[in-house]
């Protein structure tokens, strides 16, 4: 067996130097790699947790703000609606005020209208009494020229009415 054993395993000076080689390399792998990728990664690990704090600090900065527009606009829009229904409102009774007073001006055009037409109408009567006046004494005059007898006066007095008929206005009789 020690022929096997030591076949496989040649034990001679070399091997504690190898170790010892081995040891040094790891130290310095260690000094001159490992020491700084270890800090590379430390940075990156804390340069990342602070990008994650940040970005979760800037999604609740984000989320506040959304939240202060969605109240700022539910507000503009309950004021806009305020406006508009005042602005109805205020339209609503500024019409109202115009029906009004157009139905005054109506009314106090009707009311001028009639007393112009009571005028009118007296004027005419005044105008129609001026007339049969006149041809009453036309009349008169002539049945006290012509002092006729009873069927001719008759005749007169039928042909004075029959002037006064054409000369009535409108279905008032003279």
């Amino acid at each position: 067996m020690s022929e096997i054993t030591q076949g496989l395993i040649d034990l001679n000076g070399t091997l504690p130097v190898q170790i010892i080689n081995f040891l040094i390399l790891v130290a310095l792998l260690r000094a001159v790699a490992y020491k700084p990728i270890v800090r590379m990664m430390d940075e990156r690990r804390a340069k990342i947790a602070e990008s994650i704090e940040k970005a979760d600090a800037d999604a609740a900065a984000a989320e506040a703000t959304l939240n202060e527009y969605k109240a700022q606009l539910a507000a503009a829009r309950t004021k806009a609606q305020e406006i508009v229904d005042q602005a109805e409102k205020r339209a609503g009774e500024e019409r109202e005020a115009s029906i009004q007073a157009t139905k005054r001006e109506i009314e106090q055009m009707k009311k001028a209208a009639e007393v112009q037409m009571e005028r009118e109408r007296a004027h005419a009567v005044e105008q129609l009494k001026a007339e049969v006046v006149a041809l009453s004494l036309a009349a008169a005059g002539k049945i006290i020229q012509k002092n006729l007898n009873e069927k001719d006066n008759d005749a007169i007095i039928g042909e004075f009415i029959a002037k006064l008929d054409a000369k009535k206005i409108g279905d008032a009789p003279c």
